[in-house]
C-alpha cells in the first residue's frame, strides 16, 4: 500500500505547477521566444555584437524557464500514471520508485519557484562579494577565511565560476579582506541574501586556554553592472593608487606595481583589484567594481525613500547582523531575519546555503 503522504505530496505538487503556469504566462513567453528568434534570423543581427549577445542571453533565459516548466509538468504527469499503475498491480518496487520520484520532484519544483522569485532587473547579474573580518585579530581573520571557503564551495555546487579580484592575507592566519567575482546566471539574486554581518561562536584554536570566542565578519554583495546600467563617474572625483600585488598570482606578484586602488572622493568608497597582470586591466576591473558599489548605494537610497513613504522603519544598513554560527556549546546556524536554523553546521560551512537563501527570498516576497 502506497503511503498516503506520497499521494498528498503529488497532488500538492500538481497544484503548485498549475499555479506556476498561470503566473508564468507561457503563451507570452512563447511569443517572446519567436520574436527573439526572428531578430536572430535578420542578416544584420551580428553587426552590433553586444546587442546580439544581449538578445541571445535573454532568449536563453526565457527558453530555460519554459523548458524547465515543461520538464517538471511532464514528470508530474508521468509519476501520476506510475502511481495509478503501481496501485492497480500492487507493485511494491514501482511504489518505492514513485515515492522517490515524488520526493525529488518536490525539491525540483521548490528550486524552480525560488529561481522565479529572482525577478529584479539586477538579480540575473554576476555578484561581487567582499568579506571583511571585524575586530579581533587572528580569530576574526580566520573566520573571514572560513566564510570565503563557504561561499566558494556554494558557488562550485551551483556551477558558478569564482574569480578572486583582491586578496589580503591575515597577520598570522586567515584574511584581512577578500573581494571575489562570482559569475553565473542569477548569482547576485541568490547572494544578496548574504549581505550583512555574520557571527561565529566557537572554542578558539588560537587560544591556549581553550576559551570560547565570538567573532564577526561582514559580507558585502553587489551586482556586477553591465553596460545597460549607466552610472556617471567623473575623473576629477577619483584618487588612483598603485601597489604591488600580494597573494597567489604567479611570478609578477610583488615585482611590479600592477595592483590598483581607486577612491571615490565624494562618497569615500574604495575598491581594489590585483587579479590581472597589467595596471590597465586592473583599472578596468576596479572601475567596474566602483560603478557596482555606486549602483548599490543608489538602490539603497531608493529603498530608504520607499520605507519613509510607507512609514516603515526598515533597517537596510550594510552592517546588520544577519546570521549566527554556533560551534560551541552546541551546534547551530540560525538566520535572525527569517528564523531559519539547522544543527548541521558542517554542511553549511561546506556551502549548503540554499535553505537560508530560499527562506530569505520568500520572506522578502511576503513583506512586499
Amino acid at each position: 500500500m502506497l503511503d498516503i503522504s506520497v499521494k498528498q505530496d503529488l497532488r500538492e505538487t500538481a497544484k503548485r505547477l498549475q499555479e506556476l503556469r498561470g503566473s508564468l504566462d507561457l503563451d507570452l513567453k512563447q511569443e517572446m521566444i519567436a520574436n527573439f528568434e526572428e531578430k536572430m534570423s535578420m542578416p544584420d543581427f551580428w553587426d552590433d555584437n553586444e546587442r546580439a549577445q544581449s538578445i541571445i542571453s535573454e532568449l536563453n533565459a526565457v527558453k530555460s524557464v519554459v523548458e524547465q516548466y515543461d520538464r517538471l509538468n511532464n514528470d508530474q504527469e508521468e509519476l501520476q500514471m506510475m502511481l495509478e499503475l503501481a496501485e492497480e498491480e500492487n507493485d511494491e518496487a514501482m511504489q518505492t520508485e514513485v515515492a522517490e520520484g515524488v520526493s525529488k520532484l518536490t525539491e525540483r519544483v521548490s528550486a524552480f519557484e525560488l529561481q522565479l522569485l529572482l525577478n529584479q532587473p539586477y538579480d540575473k547579474l554576476n555578484a561581487i562579494v567582499e568579506l571583511h573580518p571585524g575586530a579581533g585579530g587572528t580569530e576574526s581573520q580566520d573566520w573571514g577565511m572560513m566564510l570565503y571557503r563557504m561561499y566558494t564551495r556554494w558557488a562550485e555546487k551551483k556551477g558558478f565560476k569564482v574569480e578572486v579580484l583582491d586578496y589580503q592575507d591575515g597577520d598570522e592566519a586567515g584574511i584581512k579582506s577578500v573581494t571575489m567575482l562570482i559569475k553565473g546566471y542569477n548569482a547576485y539574486g541568490y547572494l544578496k541574501a548574504e549581505k550583512g554581518v555574520h557571527r561565529l561562536v566557537r572554542i578558539s584554536p588560537f587560544d591556549s586556554a581553550g576559551r570560547r570566542h565570538t567573532s564577526f565578519a561582514s559580507c558585502d554583495v553587489m551586482p556586477e553592472i553591465d553596460d545597460n546600467i549607466e552610472i556617471e563617474v567623473r575623473t576629477e572625483d577619483l584618487k588612483v593608487d598603485t601597489y604591488r600585488a600580494s597573494g597567489a598570482g604567479g611570478q609578477h606578484v610583488n615585482k611590479t606595481e600592477s595592483a590598483i586602488r581607486i577612491t571615490h572622493i565624494p562618497t569615500g568608497i574604495v575598491v581594489a583589484c590585483q587579479q590581472e597582470r597589467s595596471q590597465i586591466a586592473n583599472r578596468e576591473r576596479a572601475m567596474k567594481m566602483l560603478k557596482s558599489k555606486l549602483y548599490e548605494r543608489k538602490i539603497e537610497e531608493q529603498m530608504k525613500e520607499l520605507a519613509e513613504i510607507r512609514g516603515v522603519q526598515s533597517d537596510i544598513a550594510w552592517g546588520s547582523q544577519i546570521r549566527s554560527y554556533v560551534f560551541h556549546p552546541y551546534s547551530m546556524v540560525k538566520d535572525h531575519r527569517t528564523g531559519m536554523e539547522t544543527g548541521n553546521v558542517g554542511a553549511v560551512m561546506d556551502g549548503d546555503l540554499d535553505a537560508f537563501i530560499d527562506a530569505y527570498l520568500r520572506n522578502q516576497i511576503r513583506q512586499e
